[in-house]
């Protein structure tokens, strides 16, 4: 049995609720797992896990700053551990970019970080213009028309394959 931290930076909760799917399968699997906000856990000791799973969502291009000072204060502890980090985003709605190789926002971190994860992974996001603001929801929008997906204010949409969410929790479980 291995002690794993599940951390998470989200912006409309959709992460977390990724988060929460791998949290509850690495368990399943015998681990003792914590399941953590990064905006709430800024300064977490690292010490007591084994393996840490980080996840970000993308908002305008970019994952949150949280992401970055979190990698950049525990980097040496995130080495020394087996680790992980995933993105979340609706870019990777497309085949053509929903692999850590292919998605732009993975390959965008990557280069903005010195830390290399031991393990990658890229999930589509959730598409929902209702519950958000109305200038986001423009903003979104457009972004959406741009690149040619959905742009009714309506629209909800989960894009999130969640067999490859379950997949990747059990290999990081080991099972």
């Amino acid at each position: 049995m291995a002690r794993f931290l599940v951390i998470y930076s989200t912006t409309d909760g959709h992460t977390r609720t990724i988060c929460s799917r791998i949290a509850a399968i690495v368990g399943e699997h015998g681990h003792e797992v914590d399941l953590r906000a990064l905006k709430e856990n800024r300064d977490i000791d690292l010490t007591p896990y084994d393996s840490v799973i980080l996840g970000a969502s993308i908002r305008y291009g970019k994952h949150q700053p949280e992401v970055f000072e979190f990698i950049e204060r525990n980097r040496e502890a995130l080495e020394q551990k087996d680790n992980a980090f995933f993105t979340v985003n609706i870019v990777a709605r497309k085949p053509h970019k929903n692999r850590p190789d292919t998605n732009p926002y993975m390959q965008k971190f990557l280069q903005q970080t010195e830390w290399k994860p031991k393990h990658l992974e890229v999930f589509a996001g959730r598409l929902d213009y209702p519950s958000i603001g109305w200038r986001d929801r423009q903003i979104i929008r457009f972004i959406m028309w741009m690149t040619k997906g959905p742009t009714a204010p309506d629209t909800v949409v989960e894009y999130t394959d969640w067999e490859r969410v379950s997949a990747f929790a059990r290999e990081m479980a080991g099972a």
